[in-house]
């Protein structure tokens, strides 16, 4: 998928049967650092939306701020859609739940759901040891990479959650055979367990294949190696 800066949108998706123009606007930011925008992305794809990139520039220093995690807000992703603008990953998930309920972003039984949702917001608001000690970097691959104690018990936890829920809902994703938001949030998680060459439980690790080889993953995957940004702060092991 081509992508191009800020200032010149690219039609990345026109899946409709009329030919039509995508009627939403997804901006995002690096492909290979950023995490939260692989959220949306995922997000948006998995509720069946048609949507153009706009891609912002991670040189930009409010952009670079959230990649390197010194923002105090994140607004990227933000999803524009039928005059309705909306941004931090969560209300982008709750968004297309209620724009597009039949794709399952939620589970449809109710308990499953409050689970789903506060999983959800335990990735969004904590393991903030595991987002500092192991940025996403996909073009990255650090063999033996020493994880310390806290980011360590952070991914610990993590990995407490996908057994739960692999255990509870019977898998292959989080909730069961359709994939939700928390597949989208999580997502990220199964990136760095890769790029940082870290062991799991076998149960974790067959999630983390499952999650990336979906097909978005993939696409998102190839477009990040290409990417011609560097940041040197997440290019070097630490």
């Amino acid at each position: 998928m081509a992508t191009t800066p800020a200032s010149t949108p690219t039609a990345a998706r026109k899946t409709g049967k009329t030919g039509a123009a995508p009627v939403a606007t997804l901006t995002i930011t690096s492909k290979n650092y950023s995490s939260w925008s692989l959220r949306g992305w995922l997000l948006a794809r998995f509720a069946g939306l048609d949507f153009q990139e706009r891609v912002l520039p991670p040189d930009d220093p409010s952009t670079r701020a959230e990649i390197l995690l010194l923002s105090s807000s994140i607004r990227v992703p933000s999803l524009d859609h039928q005059g309705v603008r909306v941004w931090d990953t969560l209300a982008i998930a709750e968004y297309l739940h209620e724009v597009f309920p039949k794709a399952g972003l939620l589970p449809a039984d109710i308990q499953a759901r409050a689970h789903c949702r506060a999983i959800c917001g335990e990735m969004h608001s904590g393991f903030t040891s595991l987002r500092s000690a192991l940025p996403m970097n996909l073009r990255a691959h650090f063999p033996k990479f020493k994880v310390w104690s806290r980011a360590q018990a952070d991914i610990d936890s993590v990995a407490a959650i996908w057994r739960e829920c692999l255990q509870t809902y019977g898998g292959p994703y989080l909730f069961g055979a359709r994939r939700t938001m928390a597949d989208a949030m999580y997502a990220p998680v199964c990136t760095r367990l890769a790029t940082y060459d870290v062991t799991v439980d076998p149960v974790c690790q067959a999630y983390c294949d499952t999650i990336l080889g979906l097909p978005e993953m993939k696409e998102w995957m190839q477009a990040a190696l290409v990417e011609p940004i560097d940041i040197d702060e997440l290019d070097v092991e630490f």
